[in-house]
């Protein structure tokens, strides 16, 4: 019987390999391949000659030049960088906050969560390079309204913050469908007998938020801001896309280059991403820890409530016994 079921077993997992081996071969070969390929390239320098491509090492040349002695690479990484520690944040918070109101029980939920998830589908990719072009994502200018001058003069960080928040608010938006939907799914796995439980203690609608939801979400909140990390990259808005389209049209001797531009950008990536798992799974291990020493001591509180009650009780016997006994033996003496 068990020869049978580990025949059964290795024929499954035969099987499942086999779906699973052209994909393999299509990740090795497309993207495996040039992912190490283009490592290699950055260290040596590419030129296109009439005898084909030929390439010479030349080791951390590439980088070197790159990070002291390119004026234009650098400081839009930086850029990148900074507007991505700002977007992130914000697609987060306010697609969260649209999933938390598309989750009520309100009429016509279907059709606002269409509503909101529509653009998505009609502002395709070249949609939005047309609309990212001709800057019709931007919202006016806002440095010359009142509120504005009154924020830059009590913070100049503050407000040139909110001038790169506000300049592509639009597109922010646009980048929300997707996190809508996966907070939304997140919200509806959330079991409703821990509401109920929350509800029975006392617990309000803020509370619940901040001790069941919020903890409960932050997987969906890791993946959706790595999609987002990664999808504010592919589009012109990020500051390294253009240059790095103009290093790779230079086949004279652009490819090294471009080969140690995309590393570098990839590096920044991998530790923005590194970034979110640090903020997303560290924080909810040491939430949980925090949340089962609470109960510990709730629970330890309680008990201790209990036995002094219990206490207080037997004494409160005990007083009422001798109470009783000393007027029994008064009542004795007086019929003596």
């Amino acid at each position: 019987m068990k020869n049978k079921r580990s025949n059964l077993e290795t024929k499954h997992n035969i099987s499942g390999y086999g779906f699973l081996s052209l994909w393999l071969i299509g990740f090795l070969v497309f993207t495996v391949y040039p992912l190490f390929y283009s490592l290699y390239l950055s260290f040596n320098d590419v030129r296109l000659t009439v005898r084909g491509w030929e390439t010479s090492f030349v080791g951390f040349a590439n980088y070197t030049s790159t990070f002291l002695l390119n004026t234009t690479y650098m400081p839009a990484i930086i850029e990148f960088i900074v507007l991505e520690v700002v977007y992130v944040p914000t697609i987060l918070i306010i697609s969260f906050i649209l999933a938390l109101l598309l989750s009520k029980d309100i009429k016509f939920r279907a059709a606002f969560r269409m509503i909101y998830f529509l653009p998505v589908i009609v502002l395709s990719g070249p949609v939005m390079y047309q609309l990212i072009s001709s800057d019709s994502t931007r919202v006016d200018d806002i440095s010359e309204s009142a509120i504005f001058m009154v924020i830059e003069r009590f913070s100049q960080p503050f407000a040139e913050f909110l001038v790169l928040l506000f300049e592509n608010m639009t597109l922010i938006l646009w980048f929300t469908g997707i996190p809508i939907i996966l907070f939304i799914n997140g919200l509806r796995k959330i079991p409703k007998s821990l509401y109920e439980a929350a509800e029975i203690d006392g617990a309000n609608g803020w509370q619940i938020l901040w001790k069941i939801k919020i903890p409960l979400i932050k997987p969906i909140a890791l993946v959706t801001g790595i999609y987002s990390v990664i999808s504010l990259g592919l589009y012109e808005i990020n500051p390294t896309y253009e240059l790095l389209n103009a290093v790779l049209a230079n086949t004279a001797g652009g490819m090294g280059i471009a080969s140690t531009f995309a590393w570098i950008y990839t590096v920044v990536i991998l530790l923005l991403i590194g970034a979110l798992f640090l903020v997303f799974k560290e924080k909810k291990v040491v939430y949980v820890e925090t949340l089962k020493q609470q109960q510990n001591q709730k629970e330890l509180k309680r008990l201790q409530h209990q036995r002094n009650d219990r206490f207080r009780d037997i004494f409160s016997i005990e007083k009422n016994v001798d109470r009783i006994a000393n007027l029994f033996k008064k009542g004795m003496k007086d019929d003596e």
